[in-house]
């Protein structure tokens, strides 16, 4: 649980610096960021409905896994912005984009067993990275780290606010 907390609290403080630096970004849009750091993890949809149950009903070789690699993320990217009218989508794109490549370069950071991260390119490449083996997806520490850092532009976003009176 600490590995959602902490993608949700990156993409919150990336969206967040995004809205500062650009006028035309409204904090609604950090909500995109949040979401698009969220994306890889739609993944975990297997613990409810598992590979099996969907290639039975389907009638076709199934599997959930590929949603956590790239394919898996302009997928979920392409469709978030088409439930958004045309003139949105592009903002949309790069708002996703945004936070689920955080989500991936945080994971490629991951302890393996292999010293190796996921095939994140796939389907483009099964390249596997070099992991720098930082920490554990249960490690509470980079949850921490990432919570303090939204809490300190929370904060420096609020007084920006109100000394401009937004």
């Amino acid at each position: 649980m600490p590995d959602i907390l902490t993608h949700v609290l990156v993409g919150y403080s990336l969206g967040t610096l995004l809205v500062l630096r650009d006028a035309q970004l409204r904090p609604a849009h950090v909500t995109l960021v949040m979401i698009g750091a969220l994306s890889p993890d739609f993944v975990k949809i297997k613990l409810l409905v598992p590979d099996a149950i969907v290639q039975t009903l389907l009638g076709v070789p199934f599997a959930w896994t590929p949603l956590h690699r790239l394919g898996g993320s302009i997928l979920v990217v392409s469709f978030g912005a088409l439930l958004v009218a045309p003139g949105y989508r592009r903002q949309v794109i790069a708002l996703l984009a945004l936070g689920a490549a955080s989500h991936h370069a945080l994971d490629l950071l991951l302890i393996t067993p292999t010293g190796y991260s996921y095939a994140v390119g796939w389907p483009l490449s099964t390249y596997h990275f070099p992991s720098p083996d930082l920490y554990l997806s249960s490690d509470r520490w980079p949850a921490l780290v990432a919570g303090t850092v939204a809490a300190v532009i929370w904060v420096g976003r609020r007084r920006w606010s109100q000394s401009v009176g937004d």
